[in-house]
């Protein structure tokens, strides 16, 4: 008997040590540092900070999202960049939306590029100009040139390609990417491009961006130490491109985990996080 109790009380603390995991991997927000380093940098931007917040889709970290812009706070970032999926097609409040941008705006400049999920939703447009009422640039295949001390650097932000296949468009993304990106005017400039979607990393580096900041991928849901991702949208089993950096030739990308899930619940090795990335000049 007191062998079945001692092997009921441990496995009630086994789920329990389970289930405080499942919260704490689910529920909380990390901030991983990522310092990106060129020669194409202008030195005034050397040291600018980029807090980079993807995949939200309507997720709150306490009430009123308070986890999150706590965070958001701590990396006292020079910009905010939004890399799509604010909201969740399949339950959408854009006024929560709404309502996170705003405190977001008030910590730092937020830049917003719409993801793969408003594509999808009708009140694209409602969102998109309750964020610009905010001062919100929506860099819906636009650029923002962002000056400092004499200097500037180029944002450029490209809508997801699922704007025009939902649509009707039967060209692959890569194609519509390609054209999308083409439509941008040649500029010499450092160049940050904000897209939603990490697998179209070698349309981003022939397009010349420097940096590329994108999401989607959900860090490949369920991370396993020596593997990483096991599954991500448009990428597959063992997909590529989940975490991290990533170069291509001269092209950095920078993916991040995002923050909350859509159609699958949990993830499992993979906290969700906002990206800082610290730009430094090389050289």
């Amino acid at each position: 008997m007191n062998q079945k109790k001692a092997a009921a009380g441990l496995a009630a603390f086994s789920a329990g040590i389970f289930a405080a995991g499942l919260w704490y991997g689910n529920r909380t927000v990390g901030a991983a540092s990522l310092e990106v380093r060129s020669p194409r940098l202008p030195e005034e931007f050397s040291g600018f900070t980029v807090a980079h917040v993807s995949d939200l889709h309507n997720a709150e970290f306490g009430k009123e999202n308070a986890r999150l812009l706590r965070q958001l706070r701590r990396s006292r970032p020079d910009v905010i960049a939004v890399t799509g999926d604010l909201i969740d097609s399949r339950r959408t409040n854009i006024r929560a939306a709404l309502k996170f941008a705003a405190k977001a705006r008030e910590i730092a400049p937020v830049l917003y590029v719409p993801g793969n999920h408003e594509s999808r939703i009708a009140g694209y447009e409602r969102l998109k100009k309750g964020l610009e009422r905010l001062g919100i640039p929506v860099l819906h295949n636009k650029q923002l040139i962002w000056k400092k001390g004499g200097a500037s650097i180029r944002f450029a932000g490209m809508a997801d390609p699922d704007f025009l296949v939902n649509r009707g468009d039967c060209r692959a993304r890569e194609d519509i990417a390609a054209e999308q990106l083409r439509a941008f005017p040649k500029d010499p400039r450092f160049t940050v491009l904000l897209s939603h979607r990490p697998e179209l990393f070698p349309v981003y580096a022939a397009f010349g961006a420097d940096l590329t900041l994108s999401g989607h991928a959900h860090g490949g849901q369920f991370r396993l130490p020596g593997i990483g991702g096991l599954f991500a949208p448009g990428q597959g089993i063992l997909p590529k491109y989940t975490s991290g950096l990533y170069r291509l030739g001269n092209a950095q990308m920078a993916v991040s985990r995002g923050l909350g899930n859509s159609k699958f619940p949990l993830r499992l090795g993979n906290r969700p996080e906002i990206r800082v990335i610290t730009l430094r000049r090389d050289g």
